[in-house]
């Protein structure tokens, strides 16, 4: 197979992220888009050259001509059309959350078990540049045993509104929109490890702060400022079955200073911040030395970071490498992000069977 079919459901604003990187690769063919809006559906087909536009996405995933796709819809979607893909023989790439629940998550896990598909969870930020080159830092053994982790994404000027603070359709607010980023890079590079207990807590206490008219911040089209059932902050220790610890922080809302965003691992041997710039600490000569790796920017750029992320699925869908991002670390992250919903509701540290 010399190109790749691809399909795309859903064509809203993360949809067009992913159209730009199929655009610019050679071996991948834009056969079909589908929305619940046709419309919108055929008007993107023309904008990016697709030669189909559907408004049932089963059509889509009825033509023989589409061997993977990308699902771009709303969480509370993503299970029921990443098994009908599977299940319709195509590849695919799910936008993260993988799903809004554990149990969401497993139905998906054993559709993929019982198919030869690949599935890969949309983590974007695993490959960007920057997390590529620590991750070979940390494998070659520089930094060390990893036993602590921090993770921080803090937004201050209040949610997008629409779907993203509907918890039916979200699944959560911050921490499975964005708290989930930071939170799956310290667990993708401290190894991987398995939960054993977490303890969370969240706030609703400034909801999506509507008033605030001096920042700029994205609304989603049906934004309502009345509406919102999601939590503005969460905060959560987790521990691992190695005896590693990773604390996280995320919020849409909160009085802070600034925005900011944070992801850093400790070793035995050395330590590193990987937002918002690649520095490594380590030792030498008994000295502590600071390293920065020279890697263009060092900072996650979101056109770069997508190309890299649909250029690993292609390769992977077309059996090159072994993907970087299987459906079984989506279902470990959505454990661990219903976990801390689950402290933060019972008031106490919870363990994960």
């Amino acid at each position: 197979m010399s190109t790749l079919g691809i399909g795309i459901i859903g064509a809203g604003t993360i949809a067009r992220a992913h159209l730009d990187a199929y655009a610019v690769h050679p071996e991948a063919d834009l056969v079909a888009i589908s929305d619940v809006n046709p419309e919108r559906a055929r008007a993107v087909a023309e904008e990016y050259g697709a030669r189909r536009a559907y408004g049932d996405p089963h059509e889509l995933l009825a033509d023989p001509e589409v061997d993977a796709v990308s699902i771009c819809t709303w969480n509370n979607t993503h299970a029921e059309w990443a098994i009908a893909a599977v299940r319709a023989g195509k590849h695919v790439l799910v936008e993260k959350p993988l799903a809004r629940t554990l149990e969401e998550a497993e139905r998906i896990q054993e559709a993929v078990a019982g198919s030869d598909r690949v599935l890969q969870v949309g983590f974007v930020r695993r490959h960007a540049p920057n997390c590529q080159v620590l991750k070979s830092f940390i494998d070659a053994g520089d930094l060390g045993e990893i036993y602590y982790a921090k993770a921080s994404c803090i937004r201050r000027a209040g949610n997008p509104g629409g779907w993203f603070a509907d918890k039916d359709i979200a699944g959560g607010g911050p921490l499975l929109d964005i708290g989930i980023h930071v939170l799956d890079l310290c667990w993708y590079l401290m190894g991987s490890p398995t939960a054993v207990t977490v303890s969370g807590s969240t706030y609703d206490l400034l909801g999506n702060r509507s008033n605030i008219t001096t920042l700029p911040r994205y609304q989603v089209s049906d934004h309502d400022p009345a509406a919102n059932s999601v939590e503005d902050m969460a905060t959560a220790l987790v521990r691992f079955d190695n005896g590693a610890t990773l604390q996280i922080d995320c919020s849409y809302s909160l009085h802070a200073a600034q925005d900011s965003i944070s992801v850093s691992v400790f070793g035995d041997k050395g330590g590193a911040d990987l937002e918002p710039r690649l520095s490594i600490a380590t030792e030498m000569h008994d000295s502590i030395v600071n390293v920065t790796p020279q890697i263009g920017s060092g900072t996650f750029e979101m056109e770069a970071g997508f190309q890299a992320e649909i250029a690993h699925f292609v390769d992977s869908c077309l059996g090159r490498i072994e993907n970087l991002a299987p459906v079984g670390h989506g279902v470990e992250i959505v454990k661990i992000l219903e976990a801390i919903y689950a402290s933060a509701a019972q008031g106490r540290e919870v363990a994960l069977s």
